[in-house]
């Protein structure tokens, strides 16, 4: 087994620590109980992507491969429809595995839409965690010993460091960016960064390889600390612009040679999605609760009536909201351009409208995404909202995208992307198609 460092020194890694999983217990209550049962199955019925699969492997409906030195690796990616090409490299010394991660031997990162997958050489397990379309973020390992049979691990113990202002409270991720030494360890959090899409490129990825390149701009990465006594006041200088990690390690160890700049860019979107939909999940049950305890389905009037109430559920979702339509995106000062085939294998997933458009397209110009509406409103987290709770989300997103909302947080935002927005998810995504016909203009 490797070594694992204590409780204490693992909250002192939190700063920049991926794939971190909270508990729910900073918004307990004698309710909770019916919170999770509300409004469909009950909490964890429905099965993330990593439960999924261990339950095809348990049938026997899926085997994976032990295949050369990084085990099963590969094969889990396959298996999770995890591209390659996501692959994005950490060299600050985070998670458990801490002596195990150096700029030297780099912890690799993968992800999709609803599953990250995270490995490091000499390791005896390969890290994931999955986005349970109610729970939020769970952690999992498949131990590298048995080469015969992966065996997963789910890991409970993981909740105790993981939560924080950082996930709002709720099972979630983080990508941080942390100034770090030569030898990996960890420094001091870039204060100014604020996670997700939110912060300019100045402040971003520190503690991270990146490889790619950014006109007109800079980043942290590829950099390191060397004033330990003051490092907030001697932040290092702009990171190098990389196209090729080769001469900082040995890239063959790996299954991709690159930290792809557009990957680490999507990442940072989707962590803090997340985390926003489990954040409104929760308000949302909360809400519900009173007539949950009632044992019998309410009127959707009184469920109506019981969200319009809760002003935990309305600034969650005017949140949500917000970030979802990257009203609060920092933009880009230039041409954006990544290293690997990520682009192109994250837009081609579609979906696609009747003119060939898709939230997936890139921009990577001036702004992440061609429609800045983020993707994950196709995704399981989304969809497991309880039905009231979306019913008042597309009124508001209607209402935005028709232009009746030009409020200070969507003032600036053109005639043209929100009718392009709107657009494609009539055609796209048939619940919203569905809402719009029954509430016309």
């Amino acid at each position: 087994m490797s070594r694992r460092i204590p409780v204490s020194l693992l909250r002192a890694a939190l700063g920049a620590l991926l794939a971190a999983l909270a508990p729910l217990a900073s918004r307990s209550s004698p309710g909770d109980s019916l919170v999770q049962d509300f409004g469909g199955a009950p909490l964890g019925a429905q099965a993330g992507p990593v439960a999924a699969l261990r339950a095809l492997q348990a049938h026997g409906d899926a085997r994976l491969q032990y295949e050369g030195p990084q085990g099963y690796l590969a094969s889990l990616l396959r298996s999770l429809h995890v591209p390659v090409s996501s692959q994005t490299l950490v060299f600050s010394k985070t998670s458990s595995q801490v002596d195990l991660i150096s700029p030297k031997t780099p912890r690799a990162v993968y992800f999709t839409d609803d599953v990250y997958v995270a490995w490091i050489p000499s390791s005896d397990v390969v890290e994931l965690s999955e986005v349970d379309p109610i729970k939020g973020a769970v952690f999992y390992t498949v131990d590298e010993h048995n080469r015969e049979t992966a065996v997963f691990r789910e890991h409970s113990e993981c909740l105790q460091c993981h939560q924080g202002l950082h996930t709002r409270g709720v099972p979630g991720h983080m990508v941080m960016s942390t100034l770090t030494a030569p030898d990996g360890h960890l420094v001091a959090r870039v204060e100014e960064y604020q996670g997700g899409h939110r912060s300019p490129l100045r402040v971003r990825w520190a503690g991270w390889y990146v490889t790619g390149t950014c006109e007109g701009d800079s980043h942290l990465g590829n950099a390191f600390t060397t004033d330990l006594a003051y490092p907030r006041g001697t932040n290092p200088p702009a990171g190098t612009i990389l196209t090729d990690l080769s001469s900082r390690f040995d890239t063959s160890r790996y299954l991709a040679p690159s930290s792809d700049i557009v990957a680490l860019l999507v990442l940072e979107h989707q962590v803090q999605m997340h985390n926003l939909l489990a954040h409104l999940n929760k308000e949302a049950r909360l809400a519900l609760v009173p007539l949950a305890a009632r044992g019998a389905t309410p009127p959707a009037a009184d469920a109506q009536a019981s969200l319009a109430a809760s002003e935990g559920f309305t600034r969650a979702m005017e949140a949500l909201l917000v970030y979802m339509l990257f009203r609060d995106e920092a933009p880009l000062k230039g041409a954006v351009q990544g290293t690997s085939t990520f682009t192109a294998d994250f837009t081609q997933r579609g979906p696609f409208d009747r003119r060939g458009r898709s939230l997936r397209d890139f921009d990577l110009q001036k702004r992440l995404f061609r429609f800045p509406c983020s993707y994950l409103i196709y995704s399981a987290a989304f969809d497991s909202l309880p039905v009231e709770a979306k019913s008042r989300l597309w009124g508001r997103l209607a209402e935005i995208l028709r232009g009746k909302d030009r409020g200070a947080a969507y003032a600036a935002m053109s005639s043209a992307d929100r009718l392009a927005i709107f657009q494609i998810l009539e055609d796209t995504k048939p619940e919203f198609a569905a809402w719009v016909a029954n509430h016309p203009a």
